[in-house]
């Protein structure tokens, strides 16, 4: 996580010096990463974070008790944790208000699939799912089209932004592990096509603005509805309809809760448990 520019609150420093391990109020491990943990030794009233965006089938030691013992504080992309730090903030929200660009029936699908971990069956799906329907797949896996130029997120949206689906795949599923791939159609104004969390419609910024892989029983079946909608241009614009409603109350409570960087507000908790702990 970049912490350049954030501002802390008054009394709080970060560094990534070692030598000053002893001397650290608050210590935050980045769970990917750590390993000698047992060769630590926590002082009296240090305090231990947890920190991971990473999701948890991948790093199963999240869920192991016995791991997250000496830890005081969690900091993760579940809404649970004491710290959120989710794929989400307020600051997408007038992109999401952004009109939709007008589709033809030739951009039908897209697809962006470039890491070869997988752990939800999304590569085995895309490739079911290309024999059913045209499909432009940009990432490395099942890779079938080339970007015309590739400027990072910016040409990727706007690609994305040419069609009228996006196979939004995780690489894994869980609950709360929503990641870029469900909001960067949105914000884009493609209708994701989900396979992830099962209970991503929390996270939804309005009604009936996605289409769950789970709905279906097959990928052929899944593909007949995509077809469908490509031909029925008053459904399909159904689905796009949110972009001219206000958003989902929740949905705004949810990123209000997030406005500060997740770094500011494991302060502000630090500081308020040990307020209460005096």
């Amino acid at each position: 996580m970049d912490l350049e520019g954030v501002e802390l609150p008054e009394g709080f420093e970060t560094t990534t010096d070692r030598e000053r391990f002893q001397d650290a109020g608050v210590v935050v491990f980045h769970i990917p990463d750590v390993a000698g943990m047992e060769k630590l030794s926590k002082k009296r009233g240090q305090i231990w974070v947890a920190w991971s965006q990473e999701c948890e089938v991948f790093y199963p030691r999240l869920r192991d008790p016995l791991f997250m013992r000496p830890f005081d504080l969690s900091m993760t992309y579940r809404r649970d944790s004491d710290v959120p730090a989710p794929y989400y903030n307020p600051r997408m929200i007038p992109a999401l208000l952004e009109p939709a660009r007008q589709k033809t029936k030739e951009k039908l699908a897209a697809a962006f699939v470039s890491n070869p971990v997988d752990r939800s069956g999304r590569t085995r799906y895309l490739k079911e799912l290309m024999k059913y329907m045209e499909i432009d797949s940009y990432g490395k896996e099942l890779k079938t089209k080339d970007l015309s130029e590739d400027t990072g997120k910016a040409s990727k949206l706007a690609t994305i932004a040419q069609y009228k689906f996006t196979l939004a795949y995780e690489n894994a599923i869980a609950r709360d592990y929503v990641t870029e791939k469900f909001f960067e159609p949105l914000i884009a104004g493609s209708v994701p096509v989900y396979l992830g969390a099962p209970n991503v419609d929390d996270f939804a910024p309005g009604e009936h603005c996605f289409i769950k892989v789970t709905d279906f029983r097959s990928p052929q079946e899944l593909a007949e509805y995509l077809m469908i909608l490509n031909e029925d241009s008053v459904a399909y614009e159904g689905y796009l309809a949110w972009k001219k409603r206000p958003l989902r109350p929740d949905f705004l409570r949810m990123l209000e809760a997030v406005r500060e960087p997740a770094f500011v507000r494991l302060c502000r908790k630090v500081k308020e448990n040990r307020m209460i702990s005096c």
